[in-house]
């Protein structure tokens, strides 16, 4: 066992020899991860216009007003004061601003000398758009103000008031009614949405934290083969055979520590997919633990075997660059593989890359479970069986 972690050990100081190494094993793969997920968005986000306002009346029809925009599907009210709205405005930091003055009250629309201040951005047509829901909302409150009044022309020419408090009580009976009649207005429009079920699940949050997961942590695996390579143009490997260390040792002490940290790296990425982008990777601990480790075995063993055929460090870093990202391009880590045609689906069926994305998808996209990934996780314990063979088997010192 101390020979195993002194080879380990050994490894983790030549990798992390230099500490621009950090940038590849976890700061570029979270800056990536977050930038093709589009800044880690969640279905949860309200994408309506924001909209400033301003209620300086503070009355109930301001109040009102503020209401019937937090129900548009176009703005998002967000009230502020005065001198915040001002300053947010004029540094375009608010494309437009609702300013409802302190005379707004029921009895000024009433009277129809209601008026609010509406400030844009020029050339904007977010801030066109705002103007057209403040219109709407003012136009729904002040339709029941406007019903209320006709009512009490109506009685008035009937003689039925005898003293204003009766004509203002009969207003307030005939507002309330004209709100309650508005709330329970049938929608003018019908919605039929179409029942095709879309084939592609995508979710850009899930598929960029776990093709991102594979790309960066399947280069380094099969980056093995250039640790095997470093070696042998050292000496250094004749002289650790030379040793009482056996070839199964030192093999086992290099693969082990490297998906060790393999895992380390999963890890960190795991955690930053579920407290920063919110996603579900901890929901099912033994499933994740299982498809990770399959993962991680699968391209350390094709490491293993790379390393077997190449010649010098530089032949086995170049080679292990572009396999990553050939099979992480190919095996869905950057695109859906439902975007890809029928007969390129079935081809990278031979690529380990496409089996973990499968397998990692089913877990944070799908709520599948340990039943769900155990064939992928079978298959990528195929590849590591067969590759591991042929690694040992053509395992040289020279």
């Amino acid at each position: 066992m101390k020979k195993l972690f002194a080879i380990a050990w050994k490894d983790a100081i030549i990798r992390f020899a230099s500490s621009s190494e950090l940038l590849f094993f976890v700061i570029l793969p979270i800056i990536f991860t977050f930038l093709l997920a589009g800044g880690t968005p969640s279905g949860d986000d309200d994408n309506r216009i924001r909209l400033v306002v301003v209620d300086s009346a503070n009355t109930a029809i301001s109040q009102e007003i503020v209401a019937e925009l937090d129900k548009s599907t176009a703005v998002r009210p967000e009230v502020l004061s005065l001198a915040e709205a001002e300053d947010q405005f004029d540094s375009r930091r608010a494309i437009a601003v609702l300013i409802i003055p302190a005379g707004l009250d029921l009895k000024s629309i009433q009277e129809g000398t209601a008026q609010l201040d509406f400030r844009q951005q020029p050339n904007n047509l977010n801030a066109s758009v705002a103007e057209r829901a403040i219109q709407t909302a003012i136009r729904r409150v002040s339709s029941a103000v406007n019903a209320a009044n006709m009512a009490v022309e109506e009685a008035k020419a009937r003689g039925t008031f005898e003293s204003a408090e009766d004509e203002q009580a009969y207003f307030d009976e005939a507002l309330k009614l004209a709100k309650s009649i508005q709330e329970d207005a049938p929608e003018r429009i019908t919605v039929v949405e179409g029942n095709t079920p879309d084939d592609i699940e995508y979710d850009p949050r899930a598929s960029s934290s776990a093709g991102q997961l594979i790309t960066w942590v399947f280069i380094p695996l099969f980056g093995i083969s250039a640790l095997f390579a470093y070696e042998r143009q050292q000496g250094t490997l004749r002289r650790v055979l030379t040793t009482p260390t056996s070839k199964a040792t030192y093999l086992l002490g290099t693969i082990s520590g490297q998906v060790l940290m393999a895992l380390v790296q999963m890890s960190l990425l795991i955690l930053f997919g579920i407290f920063v982008m919110g996603l579900g990777w901890g929901r099912e601990p033994l499933a994740l633990i299982v498809i990770l480790t399959s993962a991680a075995l699968a391209a350390g063993a094709i490491g293993t075997a790379m390393g077997t055929f190449v010649k010098t460090e530089g032949q086995a870093s170049g080679l292990s660059i572009m396999m990553g990202m050939v099979m992480a391009l190919m095996g869905g880590c950057w695109y859906p593989l439902e975007l890809f045609p029928a007969v390129v689906q079935n081809i990278v069926k031979i690529l380990p890359t496409t089996w973990a994305m499968q397998g990692m998808l089913d877990l944070v996209l799908r709520n599948g479970g340990l039943v769900e990934i155990l064939p992928e996780a079978g298959v990528l314990l195929g590849f590591a069986a067969v590759f591991f063979t042929i690694g040992v088997m053509r395992f040289r010192y020279e």
